[in-house]
């Protein structure tokens, strides 16, 4: 999955996995940031198999570009 990641101009770094509505978090630093939305990432995917709906195609698990 593709991570979108910027730094704000106030100094916070956003990230966000387009293919997840809802997925875009904060974090103090560029690393902060990835890993919280890879765990969101991850939640959202495992909730929404639990109720049984569509996820994703997955050939990686997650992208960030250079």
């Amino acid at each position: 999955m593709k991570i979108e990641i910027e730094i704000e101009d106030d100094g916070r770094w956003i990230a966000e996995v387009p293919d997840l509505p809802g997925v875009m978090v904060y974090g103090t630093t560029r690393q902060d940031a990835l890993s919280k939305a890879e765990a969101l990432a991850l939640r959202v995917i495992a909730d929404r198999l639990d109720h049984g709906e569509a996820i994703p195609e997955l050939d990686e698990l997650f992208a960030v570009p250079a």
